[in-house]
This record gives structure tokens, sequence and C-alpha cells, in this order.
């Protein structure tokens, strides 16, 4: 370690012990590179050298010989010109693009470029795999034959897991390595044994068995070991077959396969369990056959035209919680199935799609499933006319559910067609802006199974806004670094003259939006299209900045604002969103940056009349620059409704030992909601994690699981720690990428 540069040196994780020089090519004798071997000279020289003519060229004393690629040096070489064969004692050291050779004694055919060392060590720089072997061939400049040999990818003086086996061939051109008779030793001690195994050297794509995964639950999955079969196809289609045992549910294969068009890429994925006992003996009555799919595509036709397709349909409610490895579904109560088409230039934009769902949750009422859209068309476009600018948003929608078990609004299906054109005159300067507008809501409803009327009517809302702001500056230190501090203050006006009653219309696809420091600027309180709220309101509103004038990075930012309401509002959604408060609460939010690798956050909602939060989140999320320390803590909180504290982190305990935890606690219910502890060993060349994870499950039960993985740099590894390990805390993602995207 001590012998390497500076630069390296510092590059270099503190769990690694050493690294490699990069690789160097030396120049040749004549300071120019040879032609291929047996088309060139063989060029020798040495201290002392005998030389019978059309016979033998004898060297000894610092012997260097050279031809095409092969460079080599020893202490004696006898050259016989009759055989073209060159006997070379060692010491020896051979150097070439992207390899280094030691040995004892080795053979070479100057016609054929065949190199044979007697008890040898290797190096490849880029793969950066080292090992011995018993003899080693070198029979082309990409390929190495080793006999009784070991490799691994450890750093320098570090075997803590290495691949022995009788035969050993590299091929560096395809990317691939073959051995027969191997063994895996973790600490010279033999783990595994394949009578026959092909693995990747580099990043290529290879057609094998990966490493197997297993785990162990108290619920829904138990105990499980899969041993994936990946299938290199094609270069732009491959495939993943899982095959996998689960306890007490039998057989159960998991398969992927991926497709690269020039349009764009596509992923099937599919899980299948032909008798589940388990599942029988939980609901009697069932089938035992159970599966799952999940399909995604995406292409871009060009001209500003793309397309995308996403379907996730499953057999049962309890196939996510149960089976599910590969699907790239998470746990949810309605899958999405949804595909479209669109388009977008610098004036306009266009989409048509179809969307449905799949609803699993049996707590989810009928009334309350989502309705699918068959289709949806949204059309927008702006157009530039003077000083003002014309804009139009559109769309269209048919609403479908099966409603044959409802009554009420609750049974109707159908269309409704909305539009919003605008005329704005924005405004804008280095010191503030202004941007008015006037529109009209306008919406038209086409209904089946309405019994509250015809079924055909519209509404029309006009809407009036002003949006403006102003912007000041100053300059000052601060600890002697340089920052410049804003000052803004805005003000915006919405008035919309909605009529109050709207309850005879169906709530395809609205809700009332949650109120925050974001939601001071829009006017409708409803999202979707099913309401339009009334309102008569001006936000007043105050952010401040402080910017780092070295590094320019936002170091603080301080944001309040206030809504008064000049009218009562009465529209309202399932009896809810009317109010008759002449202020909203205040809404604020802080963001603080004071160091690299420090971020707090806090926003929350305070109400003046009662001097109550009403709602608050804070938010610590630290990581070190290498991201070796990561730390999060988090506070939620909504007054009568809940409470929870979130507390995360990793911390190294030595250079090679984490200590990886999450706590999540709910005030309301007093009991822990979630949790993960568990432990992290880290080495340069191979990791293991061992986590222990808590869940609250739909039926509010805790889950628990060990989560195993083991990584082996160079040759992948097993398990599925880090994944849910990444989901639970901020930064982990980033910090497996650092630790095995290169050293």
């Amino acid at each position: 370690m001590s012998e390497l540069p500076d630069e390296i040196r510092r590059s270099l994780p503190d769990f690694c012990e050493g690294g490699y020089l990069p690789s160097t090519v030396p120049p040749g004798l004549d300071g120019q590179t040879a032609p291929e071997a047996g088309q060139s000279p063989l060029q020798a020289s040495g201290l002392n050298a005998r030389y019978e003519i059309d016979s033998e060229l004898y060297l000894r004393g610092d012997v260097r010989l050279q031809q095409a690629g092969f460079r080599v040096t020893g202490s004696e070489a006898r050259y016989n010109q009759t055989t073209g064969s060159v006997s070379i004692e060692g010491p020896l050291t051979s150097r070439g693009e992207g390899f280094l050779l030691t040995g004892e004694q080795a053979d070479y055919d100057v016609n054929s470029g065949r190199v044979d060392i007697n008890t040898a060590t290797f190096l490849l720089h880029g793969p950066e795999i080292r090992g011995s072997a018993g003899r080693l061939s070198r029979t082309a400049e990409d390929r190495v034959q080793i006999r009784q040999g070991s490799l691994t990818t450890c750093a320098p003086h570090s075997n803590d897991w290495a691949i022995v086996a009788s035969d050993i061939s590299l091929d560096q051109g395809e990317g691939v390595g073959t051995a027969k008779h191997v063994r895996l030793e973790i600490s010279d001690i033999p783990v595994f044994y394949w009578p026959y195994a092909s693995f990747p050297i580099d990043d290529r794509r290879k057609t094998g068995f990966l490493y197997p995964s297993f785990g162990t639950s108290n619920a829904g999955s138990g105990a499980f070991l899969s041993v994936p079969y990946y299938m290199n196809l094609a270069p732009h289609y491959d495939a993943t077959l899982t095959p996998q045992y689960i306890h007490g549910r039998g057989l159960f294969t998991e398969a992927e396969g991926r497709y690269l068009s020039s349009l764009g890429e596509s992923v099937l994925q599919v899980g299948y369990a032909g008798n589940d006992v388990e599942f029988e003996d939980e609901f009697p009555g069932e089938d035992g056959e159970r599966w799952g799919l999940d399909f995604s595509t995406r292409a871009a036709f060009g001209g500003g035209w793309s397309g995308y397709g996403d379907y996730s349909v499953v057999s049962d409610d309890d196939y996510l919680s149960d089976l599910n490895r590969t699907l790239e579904i998470n746990r949810a109560t309605h899958l999405l199935r949804r595909g479209g088409v669109r388009y977008r230039d610098s004036s306009q934009y266009f989409e048509t799609y179809l969307s449905g769902y799949q609803t699993l949750s049996e707590f989810i009422a009928d009334e309350n499933v989502p309705y699918s859209q068959l289709p949806e068309v949204v059309y927008g476009a702006s157009v530039d006319a003077g000083p003002t600018v014309a804009s139009l948003e559109s769309q269209y929608t048919y609403f479908y559910r099966d409603n044959a078990d409802l009554a009420g609004l609750d049974r109707a299906n159908g269309q409704r067609f909305r539009v919003l054109p605008e005329l704005a005159l924005p405004m804008r300067a280095l010191w503030g802006y202004a941007r008015p507008s006037v529109s009209v809501d306008y919406t038209r409803y086409e209904l089946e199974d309405y019994a509250l009327g015809d079924p055909g009517f519209d509404r029309t809302v006009p809407v009036a806004e002003w949006d403006s702001g102003l912007y000041f500056d100053r300059q000052s230190s601060l600890f002697d670094i340089p920052y410049n501090q804003t000052l803004e203050p805005r003000l915006y006006y919405a008035w919309a003259d909605a009529e109050a009653d709207q309850e005879f219309i169906p709530d395809f696809d609205t809700t009332i939006r949650s109120f925050s420091f974001d939601r001071l600027f829009q006017r409708n309180r409803f999202s979707g299209g099913d309401r339009v709220g009334d309102t008569n309101q001006l936000t007043v509103a105050l952010t401040s900045r402080f910017n780092d004038l070295l590094t320019g990075t936002e170091r603080a930012r301080f944001s309040v604002g206030q809504v008064h309401y000049y009218d009562d509002r009465e529209v309202t959604l399932a009896g809810q969103g009317a109010s008759d408060t002449s202020d909203s609460p205040l809404a604020g939010e802080m963001i603080l940056r004071p160091l690299a690798g420090l971020e707090i956050r806090t926003s929350g909602l305070w109400e003046p009349d009662t001097h109550k939060t009403e709602e608050g989140r804070s938010q610590l999320v630290f990581h070190s620059p290498d991201y070796r320390y990561l730390a999060s803590v988090g506070h939620t909180y909504r007054r009568n409704e809940f409470e929870q504290t979130d507390i995360g982190g990793v911390f190294p305990v030595t250079d090679r030992v984490s200590l990886i935890g999450r706590w999540v606690h709910d005030s309301q219910l007093d009991r822990t909601v979630g949790s993960l502890a568990g432990l992290e060993y880290n080495d340069c060349c191979w990791s293991v994690q061992l986590v222990h994870q808590n869940y609250l499950t739909d039926d509010e039960e805790l889950e628990s699981r060990m989560l195993f993985q083991i990584q082996l740099k160079g040759l992948g590894g097993s398990g599925g720690s880090s994944s849910k390990i990444s989901e639970a805390i901020s930064g982990f993602d980033e910090r497996e990428r650092r630790r095995f995207g290169g050293r």
C-alpha cells in the first residue's frame, strides 16, 4: 500500500489493503511497435552474448526479448534458430497491454507467439484478476490457459476468497472464463465444488447460472432457495429463469425477458406456482395454481412521438406478499394497466391512452374502486399573440367501472369533456414579474346509468388569476464565505365563480388536495375534473434564499405564506371541502444545507387562531463524502390523526464492519410499525450483509424476515438485502454503487 502513488492510494476505500498500478506497455527495443508474431524479427539484448551462426543465440544477464506483443525480461535465454523456440530462465517478467506474467522458466515459440511459463503468477489489469499456476500458457494475445491454478479479484496480499481449479481458461476477447473441477475457497477453506464453471471476467453479459438466493420470513413465503439461470440470447435480448423452492409451498418459477429494439426497451416478467399447498390450506376451495405477470415497454418513434405500455396482473390478492421475488411491483392495492402514445413539441402536446386497474385489497369498497379510462385523450397548446399568450388545455375521457351492484351516483359511467382556454399577459424584468390571466373552465358530461335527471349536462366556470413577485438581493459574508441573500415577496390572487351545488356530478377521478406551501398558489382545491372549487382568495408569501457564491450551492431557504379568503367556500366532494374560515393556516418550509452531505428539511402548517400545529414534517439526512456514514432522522405529524418518528442509518464500527438500522415508531398506536437491524462486513474484494426486518402488513401485523447478501467483487453476489435497505435508508443505493463500481 505504501508503495502506491499518493493519488492512487487516496482513491482506494479505507477497507482496501492495496491496489494495482495502471497497466503500461514497455517500449520496444527500437521504440516502435512490432507487427504480429511470426511476421516480425525477434529483438534481443543481454549483458553477455554467444552466437553460433544459423544455430543458436545464448544471452546472459539482464536479458530482454521482444516480438510483436510479447515482451519478457529474464536472467538467461537460448534461441534455437532452427526450430524458432526460445528457452528463458527466471526469475522472469512479461508485461503487455493489460497483463503481467512472472515465473521461474518459460518457453516461447517465435513462429506462433505461444509462451509457456512454469510456476507462474499473473495479473489482468482490466478486471483486476490475479492468481498463480503450476503452468501457464499464453496461447494468444488475449487468451490464457492455466493448469493447477487459482485466481481472485482481492487486493494484493489478500486471499479472502479464491477460485481453485485443475484447468482455467481466460478469454479476454470474449470476456469469459471457464474452469474444470472448481472449488471456491474462503480464507483457504473449501466451501463449494463445481465440476465445471463458466464466469464473466468483465462487464459483458454471459450465459450461465447466477448465485443462488435464499431467505426466510415468519409469514407469507417462509424459507426459500432459488437458483437463477441467465441466458444471453442475443445482443438485443436476453432472459433469466429463476426456479426456486419455498418451504410449505413447493416449486415456484419466475422468468424475465428483456428486448431492446431501435425504438426502445420491453420487459416481460412472469411467475408461476402450480400447486401452492399452503395457499390451499389457508383458503379451502381455492386452487393452488398461482401466477403473476408484469409487462412494460417504451418506444421513441421520432418527430416528437413516443409510446408506452404497462400491464400488471396477479392471480389473487395475496400473490405479491406470498410469492413475488422479481416482478417489479411493490406491495400495492391497485395494479395499473396503461398504454398509449404521446406527442410533444415546443408549442403543443398530445396524449391518448387506455388505463385500468386490478384492485387487490379486500378492504376497498366497490364504490372506491378506481374507474378505468377507455380512453383518455389530452391536448394542449400555447401561442404567442403579441404581448399576450393564448393557451388551451383539453381532455376527453370515457370512464368505466363495473357498477352493477351500486346505486345512485356511484352507479354512473360515461363521458367527460373538459376544456380550459386561457389568455395571459406575462410581464417579466430582472427585479420581478407579473402574470394576469383570464380563463374559462368548461366541462361537458354524457352519462350512462344516471338517475338524477338529464344524463347530458355541462358546467362553465369563469376564472381570473394574478400572479406577481419581486426580487431583492444583497451580498455579504458569513465565516469568510461570500453569499448572496434574496428576499422574494409574492402575491397570488385567484377568483373562480363556480356553482356551489356540484354534488349531482359523479366522482370519477377527483380528490381534495392536501394543503401545503406549494398549494398556496393553486386556485382549485380539488384534483381531477369533477369538481371546480369556488374561490375568491389572495395568497401572500415570502421566500428568502442564501446562496454560496463560491460553490453556487443554495445553503438555506426559508418560505412562509398564507391564504386570505374573501368568500366562503361552498363546493364539496362527498360532504368535504367547504369552509367559512377567512384565513388558511400559515404554511412554511425550511431547507438548510450547512455542510456538504448534510440537509435539514422541515415543513408544516400552523393555525394562528388555535396556536396549534396542524401538520409537520421534519427530516435530517446526512452522508459522508464517501457515503460510508449515512444518517436520517424524520418526524411526521398530523393533529388528531397520526404521529411517527423515523430513525435510520449506517455507522462504520471499523474500516470493514458497519451497523445498519432503521426504526419507525407510531405514537398514536404506541407501537413499532417498522424496523431494520443488521451487520455489514466490507472488504476490498467481498462483502456480506445480514439484516433482520419487520414491517406492518395490511392486517396490522408485523411480519419478520431475514435478509442476506454476499458479494464477491468480479463474480457478482446472492441474496436481496441491498434493495430492501435502499428502500429504508436514504443514500444506501449510492453507497452500493460507489462500493462496487470500482476500487
